[in-house]
């Protein structure tokens, strides 16, 4: 058994077990919850030849994508917790790891931990419920989880939520040692139109993240929305006095049928060399061919848990089936920087057998500018509890 499974099951599994048996139910009545999610995918095929002379081969294979548990609950009324890590790659690693206060006056919740800073609509959806197997280009840019507080509350019947906070960029156990390392990360979205629980809505949003890089250095690099690939475009190293990055956020649901796209923008303030300014974009369609709808969760202002209509197999039915296609780009490139240019057209087919598993196919066509294109097919089956 290899060492990192055996601190999984040993340090982590078992107290999150004893843990769950042994905590009382919090003032208000909840008791502890313990779940889990498990993605297992494969890349069955990957073909460009211009693509490997420069970058390596694009090699086929499978992979747990991620392999999570997690324990929550309430102590009190008022406080919550959640421990969450992930085997998956043969270590063990923090996701969400966080104390909340709720229902503060005027403020709402107060979150400290190991946490995602408040950026990106597709960042915050939850990998359980995002469309494609991977998110877009651009979310090289989202801060993504690190260690800090985060303030943040829906407001107006939830159709307004905001959230901000300070963070110390951290690694996968949440530490974070070094000079630098501060993001100031601010959200807000809105629901102008909002109908049928959901069923029709156009959401739209802004966040706005300030970086003070860590030890000073910063670097951008993506690899297709493809996750077993090798990185196609990279900034490398690059010393930094500070980074601004913009995000812009909108979504439309009408029924089966839905659009949503992002843009983001980052400035790159160095010592010497002068400024620079890299930027991605993505838009999707989608539609579900048996007439569901992407669900949306009004307090967090981002999209939860497709319910099909009727289960697979139960009751003659065949789950929830939803096509989808998404066009997206990632300039890395400016001034003495050549980080790249890279655009993809993704193809995905997901099969929702029920509320808690699905089946997702990809197809992915990525160009690599001035270097040429690669095409890549994987499937993922996906389970959570």
């Amino acid at each position: 058994m290899q060492d990192s499974t055996r601190t999984f099951l040993k340090g982590i599994l078992f107290p999150i077990l004893l843990l769950s048996l042994a905590v009382p139910a919090g003032a208000a009545g909840e008791t502890p919850k313990v779940g889990g999610r498990i993605q297992v995918d494969w890349l069955a095929s990957a073909t460009g030849d211009a693509v490997e002379a420069r970058f390596g081969a694009l090699k086929t294979g499978a992979e747990f994508r991620r392999a999570r548990m997690f324990i929550e609950g309430g102590l009190a009324s008022q406080v919550k917790y959640k421990i969450e890590m992930d085997l998956a790659g043969g270590r063990v690693a923090f996701t969400d790891v966080f104390i909340s206060l709720e229902r503060l006056p005027g403020v709402g919740t107060l979150r400290v931990g190991h946490q995602k800073e408040p950026f990106s609509l597709e960042e915050l959806t939850s990998s359980r419920f995002i469309t494609f197997m991977e998110r877009a280009l651009p979310n090289v840019f989202a801060p993504a989880r690190n260690t800090g507080l985060l303030f943040y509350n829906a407001v107006l019947q939830e159709r307004v939520t905001w959230g901000a906070g300070a963070f110390r960029e951290a690694d996968s156990s949440g530490n974070s040692i070094g000079s630098g390392g501060w993001n100031i990360t601010a959200r807000l979205t809105g629901l102008p139109w909002y109908q049928e629980k959901g069923r029709y809505l156009f959401h739209v949003g802004a966040a706005y993240t300030l970086k003070d890089p860590l030890d000073g250095v910063v670097r951008f690099r993506q690899r297709p929305e493809v996750h077993i690939s090798p990185y196609l475009v990279d900034t490398k190293a690059l010393e930094a006095d500070g980074v601004n990055i913009v995000g812009l956020e909108s979504a439309l649901v009408v029924g089966p049928f839905s659009l949503q796209g992002e843009y983001m923008s980052v400035g790159v303030d160095r010592p010497v060399g002068g400024s620079l300014r890299f930027q991605g974009y993505y838009v999707y369609a989608s539609v579900f061919l048996t007439g569901e709808h992407r669900a949306y969760k009004k307090a967090s202002g981002a999209f939860d848990r497709t319910k099909p209509r009727r289960n697979f197999r139960e009751e003659g039915g065949w789950g929830a089936w939803e096509l989808a296609v998404r066009f997206s780009g990632l300039d890395l490139t400016d001034g003495d920087v050549q980080g790249g240019v890279l655009q993809d057209w993704t193809v995905g087919l997901n099969w929702y057998l029920n509320d808690h598993t699905r089946w997702m196919f990809n197809y992915v066509n990525a160009r690599r500018k001035d270097v040429g294109t690669a095409n890549y097919f994987m499937t993922r089956f996906q389970v959570d509890f």
